[in-house]
């Protein structure tokens, strides 16, 4: 840990299904990571894409996550409330020349692998989306447990999508807008996000927000080697009996199994793996994992 002040950390579930064992790992590692350092732990939810959504499963995700003590220490963020402050970032990068519109399409990106460094289409108000305008350079950063990454952003994304071409806001944007106004100082995620943190920080800089510290934690996998869908391990987060779930996802973290005990109530079990989280055992850990 870097950080001189207690950290302000998240758990950001979308609401397209119900949460399986890699969402408690995410959510148990972020909550850890900021609560054995006396930081805080906030949830928000990225209900920002409603053909996706599943009615009621934001609900459903927040009572799973009170079922293992998992709740926030501020009122729940929802996204679909926060256009305002999204299109108020857009106006700043369209005004700075930092973002620009944009009507072309997957199809007609296709001979460039989908990466846009150029129109190939005249801009179509009613069909346009806006886009970042990324630079011909590398963008760094040094991950608290995969150490230092580098991406190349024209070569790996190109120009990246803010809001979509039928109106709705894209994830790079909204991640980056509420961490900056939630104050978070500490993103804790899946290494299925670690691609994509690159783009997010050289958005950060286009914006003038600060930049958090990351740490990306390897995936759950099923037996075929493939990160768990939402349709896996839902049964394990449901069930009565929730000590085999919290376990799994304390030893996917590289924590000692023996610091918790079955017929101990959740709360308890919690307030221990709070006590003795081990952030070195979690770095070991991840030097052991290929990367995704």
């Amino acid at each position: 840990m870097t950080q001189t002040s207690p950290p302000r950390g998240r758990f950001a579930p979308s609401p397209t299904g119900p949460l399986h064992l890699g969402s408690l790992v995410a959510a148990l590692g972020s909550y850890l990571m900021a609560k054995s350092h006396s930081g805080q732990w906030l949830i928000r939810v990225e209900d920002i894409d409603p053909p996706r959504e599943i009615a009621g499963m934001a609900r459903r995700q927040l009572d799973e996550l009170a079922r293992f003590g998992l709740e926030s220490d501020e009122p729940v963020l929802y996204q679909s409330g926060r256009s305002m402050h999204y299109d108020a970032a857009l106006a700043r990068l369209l005004a700075d020349g930092k973002a620009f519109y944009c009507s072309c399409t997957r199809t007609q990106l296709a001979a460039a692998g989908g990466i846009h460094r150029a129109c190939v289409a005249p801009v179509d108000p009613r069909h346009a989306a806006i886009r970042l305008r990324v630079p011909d350079a590398e963008i760094g950063f040094d991950d608290l447990l995969y150490g230092r990454q580098m991406q190349r952003l024209d070569e790996a994304v190109g120009d990246v999508v803010l809001k979509r071409a039928d109106g709705l806001y894209a994830y790079q944007l909204a991640v980056v807008v509420d961490d900056a106004l939630q104050g978070i100082t500490q993103v804790v995620r899946g290494a299925d996000l670690l691609d994509s943190t690159p783009r997010q920080i050289f958005l950060q800089r286009q914006l003038g927000y600060p930049q958090p510290e990351y740490a990306h934690i390897p995936l759950v996998l099923d037996v075929g080697g493939h990160k768990l869908s939402k349709s896996h391990w839902a049964a394990a987060l449901a069930d009565e009996d929730r000590f085999e779930a919290f376990r799994a996802a304390w030893r996917h973290l590289g924590q000692d199994a023996a610091v918790l005990a079955r017929g101990r109530p959740m709360a308890a079990n919690l307030a221990a793996a709070v006590a003795h989280f081990d952030h070195a055992a979690l770095a070991v850990t991840v030097t052991a994992r290929a990367r995704p």
